[in-house]
Order: structure tokens, then sequence, then C-alpha cells
């Protein structure tokens, strides 16, 4: 009688706690790192014993794109789903957050509405707002352990180990902190200056990454301890590129292009197409991660997220291998803004700048807190660099295309090549018809944005669609010779619709000095004109072109800003000739500093003017 009384409790309680019908998710995130520095990619890359054990029990995606080059944008899109020029969430630090698209929930709701418990250690960043029904916790303690028996579980671990910030070293410590790595043994890419403090800095870095797999290595040693591992998909990326000069908040390939491991637990291979141990090939992108895992976990995924699944029901291997391509954009980050966006198809990549008379190089306070940065820019202005280095701190071609398989550090520029004719007009129609289909609101300026569209930027997007193509096209005006142009050109600067001046100006600046014949015009326009930020694109045209100095008509644009946003896209024109060397002399005073302006941006306000020499306590 005991035996079946035991029998029937057993029966009684199984019944009560059903057996877990969900996979287990684990996310674990290193900051700051693409896929150059690992040796499970790169023949030169850092040994990292925990993630190459798990990579023999699952997947090594070979080409995996964050689409924005850092943080909060990426991790915008990681959450979302979403393209974050559609959807206001391109900016690196937002002004003002963004509501979630319409009928678009952040994708850990989705979880937890169907029974998972989800939780974040810690790092959100995200430049949405954020509904209370995300996270069962995010916290420096949320842990998937306090979750109901039977219950599954989403979690994110992120580790900061790798982060930019770490490498923000003075040099009284380089000279005193000696690294695991050897810094002699380390091997600058071909951009690079290769000089002690390049070497000491990768190393540095190196040491990071193995510091990080450490960490990685307790954690899944705790997964294994608690008989985890063969019910739980471990997916394990970098947040996006990074964090060497040149890489973080820029989208060529060591910005965006990231690991991507995920280990395959036995109880689920059901729901994945390839065999552990496997390299893929095809093409996956952070807007897919959100509806990977919810395909994963049996959940419906929203028709208004971007991105397609790659594992779990109904993907095949022959699904996965066929994508070959990736989207990727950059705009303001922190007080530092340009327009550039690329799109890779296979191993040709295109690169669009669209303020081509922008430098890669432009003072951004937290970037040129590295003393490798720093020794960079005051090698060029001393003229020690080789012109593979010092192209980083002159301005760009409006059009770039680079072959990745043969040059994988994006050096030689094909845009012009006879036998890449073809290829090239092929992925800037592409990339065009991207933008327009998005459509790309950052082609109206960041403070039109913050006044007009952000209470519903995918809204706004929709019902200004039309102007964007406009404006697109008008955008495109410099990649014809200006003679076939320059009545089109003309057209957009005498057009009612101010943002069409807006980039009509822009235009003649990256025509340069062949645009010169439309100073006159743009001398009238940049006193008069009635929106403020045309007037600041007239006299950044007449400085870099040296038709005029444009020292006090910018200052009186920055005088005349209405927001702090405003303000610092002037003067991210003033430090943009600042750094170019026309000797222009800017009369900069607490004067013309709005109170407001401190309130809102301040600290991106306050590290730009300290840089050009006015301190504001």
């Amino acid at each position: 009688m005991r035996i079946l009384a035991s029998f029937l409790f057993l029966s009684f309680f199984t019944i009560l706690l059903p057996a877990q019908n969900q996979p287990n998710i684990l996310w674990i995130v290193t900051e700051d790192n693409s896929k150059h520095y690992l040796k499970l990619y790169e023949e030169n890359g850092v040994a990292m014993p925990a993630i190459e054990q798990l990579a023999k029990s699952g997947l090594v995606f070979n080409h995996c794109f964050s689409q924005g080059p850092v943080c909060s944008v990426a991790r915008s899109t990681i959450i979302s789903g979403t393209y974050a020029p559609r959807t206001g969430a391109q900016f690196h630090r937002a002004e003002k957050k963004v509501p979630m698209p319409n009928g678009l929930k952040m994708f850990p709701a989705y979880l937890r509405q169907a029974g998972y418990y989800t939780t974040n250690n810690s790092k959100e960043d995200y430049n949405f707002f954020k509904s209370d029904d995300v996270w069962d916790e995010s916290s420096r303690q949320a842990t998937y352990q306090n979750r109901k028996e039977g219950q599954p579980f989403f979690h994110v671990q992120n580790f900061g180990i790798t982060h930019e910030g770490q490498l923000h070293f003075n040099a009284e410590a380089m000279q005193n902190q000696s690294t695991d790595a050897d810094p002699k043994k380390m091997k600058p890419h071909p951009y690079h200056p290769n000089t002690t403090t390049f070497r000491y800095t990768q190393a540095k870095y190196h040491d990071l990454h193995t510091k990080a797999d450490q960490a990685i290595a307790k954690l899944l040693q705790q997964v294994q301890e608690e008989d985890l591992m063969e019910d739980t998909f471990i997916f394990y990326y970098g947040d996006h590129g990074g964090v060497l000069p040149g890489s973080k908040g820029y989208i060529y390939e060591r910005g965006v292009h990231v690991p991507l491991v995920v280990h395959i637990p036995e109880k689920w291979k059901h729901l994945v197409p390839f065999k552990a141990g496997s390299r893929v090939d095809g093409f996956v992108n952070f807007i897919d991660l959100a509806p990977t895992i919810l395909n994963l976990a049996n959940v419906k995924i929203p028709d208004e997220m971007d991105g397609q699944a790659f594992l779990g029901k109904g993907i095949s291997k022959r699904n996965v291998n066929k994508r070959k391509t990736s989207f990727s954009h950059a705009d303001r980050f922190d007080e530092k803004y340009d327009l550039v966006r690329a799109v890779r198809v296979g191993k040709y990549k295109y690169i669009r700048n669209y303020q081509s008379y922008n430098i890669d190089g432009l003072h951004n306070f937290y970037r040129y807190r590295m003393q490798a940065y720093q020794e960079w820019r005051n090698l060029y202005y001393a003229g020690q660099l080789n012109p593979t280095q010092a192209a980083f701190f002159k301005p760009r071609q409006a059009e770039a295309l680079y072959n990745i398989e043969e040059d994988p550090f994006e050096i030689n520029n094909l845009i012009h090549a006879k036998k890449e004719k073809r290829i090239a007009k092929k992925l800037r129609k592409n990339l065009e018809k991207q933008l327009k289909a998005l459509p790309d609101l950052s082609f109206f300026p960041e403070s039109y944005l913050l006044e007009n569209a952000w209470n519903n930027p995918v809204k706004f997007g929709q019902q200004n669609k039309a102007t964007i193509a406009e404006l697109i096209e008008i955008a495109n005006l410099s990649l014809s010779p200006f003679k076939h142009i320059e009545i089109a050109l003309n057209e957009a600067l005498e057009s009612k619709n101010p943002w069409k001046r807006y980039w009509g100006l822009i235009v003649c600046s990256s025509f340069g000095e062949e645009a010169a014949v439309l100073g006159n015009k743009a001398l009238k326009m940049a006193l008069q004109d009635e929106e403020n930020l045309v007037r600041m694109r007239a006299a950044e045209f007449l400085g870099l072109t040296k038709t005029a100095n444009p020292s006090f008509m910018l200052t009186d644009c920055l005088k005349a800003a209405q927001t702090a946003t405003e303000a610092n896209l002037v003067l991210n024109t003033i430090a943009l000739l600042h750094d170019l060397e026309f000797n222009y002399k800017f009369e900069l005073s607490t004067d013309l500093v709005q109170e407001q302006w401190l309130e809102s941006r301040g600290s991106l306000i306050k590290e730009r003017l300290k840089y050009l020499g006015l301190e504001i306590k």
C-alpha cells in the first residue's frame, strides 16, 4: 500500500507540474567587440576557450551584423526587431526617447505573455520608451534562478569587460601597467600607425577578451551544474563592433561585423536545421534576433518587425544560407554628426557618405579619451602617417565599394573600377530602394524631427514618405557630373521647402570648389534664408570652398539656435572647419550659449565648446 500511495502522490504531483514545453534561452553579450578580435574568426585573434567550447555544441555564424555601430542604436534594433532610421531610434545618445511603433512591444514582453520568466542583467540603453511588461527583473541582481519551478526563462547576461571605456587609460598607466598579451607581438591593422601606443592598446584589448571569456566560463559552469545545457539555447554575441580607433561608431566591417555563436540543446535540436559544430555562411542581422527568439519559443512573430527568424520551426538550411544582404547606418554619436548608409551583398560592400566632406576623425569627446585616438590625430597633423593611415582625417568620396574577401580592411575603393561598375550600380540602387522604403527619417535634421515627428516617428515617416524620397533624390545629385545636375541643383536651392534647400547646399559642399559658381547664391542664403539650418549649410559651403569667411555667419546661426540639438548641429560644422585647419577664427563666448541648452543636452554642448576653446562651468 505504501508503494501504491507513493506512486499516486508522485503521479498527482507530476500533473500539477507538467514538463517544460518551451526551451530556455540565455543570451551572453560582450560589449564593443567585432569578430576581428576572436581566434574563432581570425588567425591573430584572442583564444576564448569558453566560447570555442560553446561552438563545438552549436553553430558559428560567419556573417552576423549589427545595423548600427554603437550601443543604444544596436540595442534598440535588437529589442524591437526594427530598423532604427524608420522608428526614430537612430541617434546616440537620444535627446528624447521615442515610442515603440504602434502595435509592437519589445520582444521579451511577448515571451513573458507566453509564460517565460524574462530577466536582464543589466544594460538596456534603449532609445525607446520601455513599458512595464518587458522584464520580470532588469537589474545588476537579475537572474533566471528566481523563476518558478518548471517555468522557461529568457535571460540576458551583459559583460562590460571589453567596453570602450576600459581603454581610457592615461599615458602614465600605459608606462606602469603591463599586459598579459605581448605588445611586441601585436599587429596593428594597416589603417593604424604601428606605434607603441597602438600595440599596447591592442594588447590591453586582448587581455580584456581573455577576462571576458573567464567570466563567461563561470556563467556556463553554473548552467552546467544546474543541468540546464540540454534544455537551453545559449547565444553569445558582441553588441556591435569596436573598439580600437575607427571601429565603434563607423559602419566599416570592424564596426558592425560581430561574433555570433549559438549552443544547440540536445532536447531542442529539431528546431535547428544545422548540425552541431557547423559554421553558417548565411547573413544574419540584429533585426533578426527578436523574431528568431520568438520563433524558437513558438510565439507568433509580429508583422511590425522588420527582421526574419533564422532558427526555429519552419526554417530550413537553404533559407538561411541564401541570405546574403546586410544594411547598416550611422548618424549622430554623442555630439558628432554624420550621415552614412551601407549595404553589403555577398563579398561586396557599398558605402554612401551623404556628407562626403565630413571626416571620420572629427572630434568626439568620448572617442578621444583614448590615448591611441589622440596619438593618431597628432601624427596626422605632424605629417607622419602614410596615405592609408591619414585617410581617417580627410574628406571621403561620396561612394565607396569594397571587395571584403580581398580587402577586409576596406582600404581599396573600387567605385570607379571598370570591372566592378555593374556591381556598384546594382548596390547603389539596392540601397536607394531600402532608404525610400523605410522611409529613412534622417534626411530631416534631428532638431526638426524632435519637434515634429517624435510623438509617432513611424506615422510621420509614412506621411512624409514622398518628401523623403525627394530629399534622397536631391542628395543623389552629388553622384553625377556637376554640369549635368546644375539646373536641378538650382531648383533645389530655390525650393520653397527648406529641407530641399538644405540638401541642395549639402550637395554643393560635396562638389566643393566645382560648385563655387553658386557662391553668390549661397552667400545670400547664408545671410537671409528664413531657416537657421539652411543658413548654417550655406555658411558651411562658403567655408569649405573658401568662397567667404563663414565665422560670423556660423556664430550668428549658433546664437539663433532654438534648441540644444540645433546648436549641436551648428557646432558640428564649426568643429569640422576647425579640424580641417582652415584657420577661421570663431569668436565663441558664453553670450552665445542659452541656459536651456545646458538643461537638455548640456554635457554634449559643454564638451564640444570645451574642445573649441570655450569652457562652460
